[in-house]
């Protein structure tokens, strides 16, 4: 199958969307950063490319899509306990970000999330496998 993920996210401010991915703990990786993209390291295998929209539009033949008044995509971030899904979006609401909704306790699994600072709708959850039904 695949080896690696990439999603490439249109952002408004290259210094402001980095010091707020930092300070969720998050780096770059420095050889694919530069003023118009940055490499998000989210995870082994795992990056979100920060493009500032004019960059970004050279990618694409459609219009930017406006984070803040629709969504297209929601990120999904799986973490090893419900702590650790409290800490992350307590540090994303202290860094600025938008808590959407409120948090959801399924037994089995656990989620809250929130919106960076360029409305991207960010889910970040835990989920005891095992405890899950045989089919959602």
């Amino acid at each position: 199958m695949f080896r690696q993920i990439f999603v490439n996210l249109p952002i408004q401010d290259m210094a402001r969307s980095q010091a707020f991915f930092k300070s969720l703990g998050l780096s770059f990786n420095p050889r694919f950063t530069n003023e118009q993209g940055a490499c998000l390291e989210i995870g082994e295998n795992f990056y979100a490319m920060l493009l500032v929209k004019p960059f970004f539009q050279g990618f694409v033949q459609k219009p930017i899509s406006d984070a803040h008044q629709s969504t297209e995509v929601i990120l999904a971030l799986s973490v090893d306990s419900r702590a650790e899904v409290e800490e992350v979006v307590r540090k994303a609401v202290a860094a600025g970000a938008t808590r959407i909704p409120e948090p959801k306790d399924y037994g089995f699994m656990f989620q809250d999330g929130f919106a960076d600072l360029d409305g991207h709708q960010w889910e970040v959850f835990w989920m005891d496998e095992s405890a899950a039904p045989a089919q959602m």
